[in-house]
């Protein structure tokens, strides 16, 4: 690729000025890569490039742009950040440091990856552009990566999975987020990739049609008649991660998955959004349940919509979302719709580059939850617990004043304490819960208004550590006890019970919906489920391994004997960590 070449795939905004600049970073990079090759065999100036072009498809300024050109350069010899410094200014020179940094450690074992985790989080605290080119870099390589070996690209797609989507998810940048997962996901799960799609290479036409023939026309007309101003009437169809992911949280049945393909309306204004709403449940009757009020109560990642699912034409159930053209660039682009970053060259305030908007407060609140985490523990647990606390499915409950607090999904009243002040968690006595006295124990959900009953001088107890869900709360308690002298009596925490159970299966359709049944029945999330063909077999036999977390052993082996009265499984082998 040539400058000419790179320039033509650039949107056509850029100055004069804007332009100079980034020809300046292309011909600085290509120079220093020249001789270099990827393991693809394309000249090595393609990655920068395409990194780069992913950023200004984002809307980010010029200094991100070329940042994003230069970030490999001082990897090489040939260069450094003082030469990067003189040449590009001290904002873009600070940049490429940064990407630096948080490349310099690749995922190999669980220590270096709280190590490289680690590191993205500094990073993310001093200017959060380097973590969006981190996640665009991330990409371009999974879009690459079948070049490499199969252990690598297990590794790097398990990573992916693990930390970089999530952290894109919850910038809120869903578009980003969904490429990273479904890039991801074939690699790190290449059975079950190819099992969904399989699957859906029939059901996804066959609903996009009923959309586009009897749905969308439908609705048109009806929006028409009420005098509703429509931008557009889509349909788009759920990712394969995001459809796996959904599939093993309902025991692997499509009947419960309403969303394969929705019908996504785009209006004016948020007065719209509701009439539209509203016109939707006057021609079709909504289910119970699955009215989701997001511009009312925004997720903490800035989205906004409304989430409705009815029964619709031919008895039918639909998803239809609804949201602004605002609100779908910020859920599709998340913090990078909130910045003007640049201009001339230049970000508007330092405050600007590191917290843009009020929404993304949870960077702060991660940078906090961080620097409380003790030091020496151990990679597993510092990941372990950063997925429970961040990464984990939400809910989003209310301060009595209104404010919108976020938790993980699970969170009692006590991990909301903790994370209003600790002073609040250590003085907690009970709870309310929409005006109404619960237990600690209570679990929280999406919408509920939480009024904490403290007492003067009450301290926390054991018992606390059996009623909460959050690795902050279970932190705070435990230094209170230290500091009580209570710790001593507190037995040492037993190491999560693993187990994987490998079957021997002749392969058939609903197998692995009847091998999730058994587990739910167990109150039992499977942490992972994989397949492949038996050898010699014929396509006849397949080896499903299934790995989860059991209460006990005795639950492991309830569980085999119940798999093995299932219809085709002709082995079933235990082990237990």
């Amino acid at each position: 690729m040539n400058w000419e070449e790179y320039k033509n795939k650039l949107p056509p905004k850029y100055s004069e000025r804007e332009l100079n600049l980034l020809e300046k970073a292309f011909i600085f990079a290509a120079e220093i890569h020249k001789d270099e090759k990827r393991q693809t065999g394309e000249a090595y100036i393609t990655h920068p490039a395409i990194v780069s072009l992913k950023a200004a498809n984002l809307n980010l300024g010029t200094t991100t742009i070329a940042a994003a050109m230069l970030h490999d350069t001082i990897e090489s010899e040939k260069t450094d950040i003082k030469t990067i410094q003189k040449k590009f200014g001290h904002e873009i020179a600070f940049l490429v440091k940064g990407l630096s940094k948080v490349s310099k450690i690749e995922y190999r074992g669980v220590e270096r990856a709280a190590e490289s985790t680690r590191k993205m989080f500094m990073a993310m605290a001093q200017d959060i552009r380097v973590i969006i080119i981190k996640l665009l870099d991330r990409l371009h390589n999974l879009e690459t990566l079948s070049t490499f070996s199969e252990e690598k690209q297990k590794r790097i797609g398990q990573e992916t999975l693990d930390i970089y989507a999530p952290v894109a998810d919850r910038l809120g940048m869903g578009d980003l987020k969904l490429q990273l997962e479904d890039e991801a996901f074939k690699y790190a799960h290449p059975k079950e990739y190819e099992w969904i799609i399989k699957e859906t290479r029939e059901k996804i036409p066959q609903r996009k049609k009923y959309l586009t023939k009897k749905v969308i026309p439908a609705i048109k007309k009806e929006l028409e008649k009420e005098k509703i101003p429509v931008r557009t009437i889509t349909h788009r169809a759920k990712h394969y991660y995001s459809l796996w992911k959904k599939l093993l949280r309902n025991n692997m049945d499509w009947y419960t998955i309403y969303d394969l393909t929705a019908v996504r309306i785009i209006v004016d204004s948020v007065e719209s959004c509701y009439a539209t709403l509203g016109v939707i449940h006057k021609l079709w009757k909504p289910l119970p349940g699955r009215i989701k009020d997001y511009i009312a109560l925004p997720k903490q990642n800035g989205y906004k919509s409304l989430h409705t699912t009815v029964f619709c034409i031919d008895k039918k159930i639909t998803e239809f979302q609804i949201r602004t053209p605002k609100m779908h660039e910020e859920a599709e682009q998340g913090i990078a719709a909130h910045w003007a970053w640049e201009i001339a060259g230049k970000p508007k305030s330092p405050r600007e580059t590191q917290m843009p908007h009020k929404k993304f407060t949870w960077i702060k609140q991660l940078q906090d939850w961080h620097k409380k985490f003790n030091k020496d523990i151990s990679g597993e647990k510092f990941l372990e617990s950063l997925k429970i606390d961040f990464f984990k499915d939400r809910v989003f409950v209310l301060t009595p004043k209104g404010d919108i607090i976020d938790l993980p999904e699970g969170s009692t009243p006590i991990d909301f304490a903790y994370h209003v002040h600790s002073d609040i968690g250590n003085s907690i006595v009970g709870a309310k819960v929409n005006n109404s006295i619960v237990p600690l124990s209570y679990e929280l959900a999406s919408g509920d208004m939480v009024e904490i009953l403290t007492q003067k001088n009450k301290k926390p107890n054991l018992k606390m550590l059996e009623s909460i869900k959050t690795s902050l709360a279970k932190n705070q308690i435990r230094s209170a006890l230290k500091r009580q002298e209570l710790m001593p009596k507190l037995r040492k925490p037993q190491k999560e019970l693993r187990a994987e159970l490998t079957l021997i299966v002749k392969d058939r359709i609903g197998m692995l919906k009847d091998i999730s049944f058994v587990f739910s029945k167990f109150r039992i999330n499977i942490k992972s489920l994989h397949s492949k063909e038996k050898e010699n077999s014929n396509n006849e036999y397949a080896i499903v391994s299934v790995a989860f977390s059991p209460k006990n052993k005795e639950q492991v082996n309830k569980i085999a004997t119940q798999l093995k009265t299932i219809k085709g499984i002709e082995e079933v082998r235990t082990k237990i960590n």
